[in-house]
């Protein structure tokens, strides 16, 4: 039996955690049994099971690719009105 990744797992409610524990454990049953006919039919079931949290996780992703887009935009935007307010801190030295 395959095992999902640690941030999909991470990922799954109570309710989907529970099933996908109990149907690996029905698969690895099955596979010490010698019955990789049926313990293949249960990896599908885990792929499905697993489906609605790997969504969550590209989502999740996409949420912080955004965030770092507005962030890197904010910082040019910041360098520019400081560049053209000639008050930009590149090679600023202390009077003394």
């Amino acid at each position: 039996m395959r095992h999902c990744s640690v941030q999909v797992r991470g990922l799954l409610t109570r309710d989907e955690l529970d099933r996908y524990n109990a149907l690996m454990e029905v698969g690895s049953f099955l596979e010490s049994q010698g019955r990789y006919d049926l313990a293949y039919t249960v990896q599908r079931e885990v792929d499905l099971l697993i489906q609605p949290a790997i969504e969550r996780l590209k989502a999740k992703s996409r949420e912080r690719d955004r965030m770092t887009a507005e962030y890197m935009a904010a910082k040019k935007t910041e360098a520019e009105d400081a560049a053209a307010d000639g008050t930009s801190d590149v090679g600023a030295e202390d009077d003394e």
